[in-house]
């Protein structure tokens, strides 16, 4: 689990394509015993676990099913990524709850600059604009950002000056492509409203999800 606080960029050292699957090579400004092996480490958003870290460059192993649902499958060499490591009980959650589970890529399709601030407008498939509202959370490439307004095919969000020098988000334009998290929250209420319209929410499906507990049932 994650807070969607960027910790710190790190740069793609290489990548090598094992059939389907790939591993991939991290350099960053993390110091020795900041990361071990085994820790979970999100890449743009995309949890990935540590499986060597030596001097501040770790590999990870990326699966078939990451590559192709989120945009690790089109890094190159040099490409920057945003890096955080996962919630602990002792650091603040500063953003909102991030899973590390990408829903969709999604693309910028517009980039408006004022001064240090800006505004982004991203498209994102259909079936994920029901998990976004006015003013809610959103995880892009891993950054958690609130949705500024809704639009006919995504939304938009205002970006502070610290948000475009800290993640990489400062570095994109127009037409680039982004890993997207819609709200964890916004899923739930959807799946229990889903069942409420299909007449599934019985006691057992409450006590499944842990609304009753049976042992305490009078």
């Amino acid at each position: 689990m994650f807070t969607g606080i960027i910790e710190t960029i790190g740069t793609l050292k290489s990548v090598e394509k094992r059939g389907g699957s790939a591993k991939i090579v991290i350099t960053s400004p993390f110091k020795d015993g900041d990361i071990k092996t085994g820790d979970s480490i999100a890449v743009d958003g995309a949890c990935l676990t540590v499986v060597s870290f030596k001097d501040g460059q770790f590999v990870a192993d990326v699966s078939e099913e990451t590559l192709k649902k989120t945009t690790l499958g089109g890094l190159k060499k040099g490409d920057k990524v945003n890096l955080e490591r996962p919630l602990t009980p002792l650091k603040p959650l500063g953003g909102h709850i991030v899973t590390g589970h990408i829903d969709c890529v999604g693309k910028i399709n517009g980039a408006r600059h004022s001064g240090d601030y800006a505004e982004f407008e991203f498209s994102i498939p259909e079936e994920f604009q029901r998990f976004l509202i006015y003013k809610g959370s959103v995880a892009i490439d891993g950054i958690s950002l609130t949705v500024a307004k809704i639009t006919e095919s995504g939304f938009t969000v205002a970006l502070i000056p610290h948000t475009l020098k800290e993640t990489t988000l400062g570095l994109k334009n127009a037409g680039g492509k982004v890993n997207i998290e819609t709200d964890i929250i916004g899923k739930y209420v959807e799946r229990f409203l889903s069942a409420y319209k299909k007449g599934e929410v019985t006691e057992g499906f409450l006590e499944e999800h842990g609304f009753l507990d049976k042992g305490n049932k009078e």
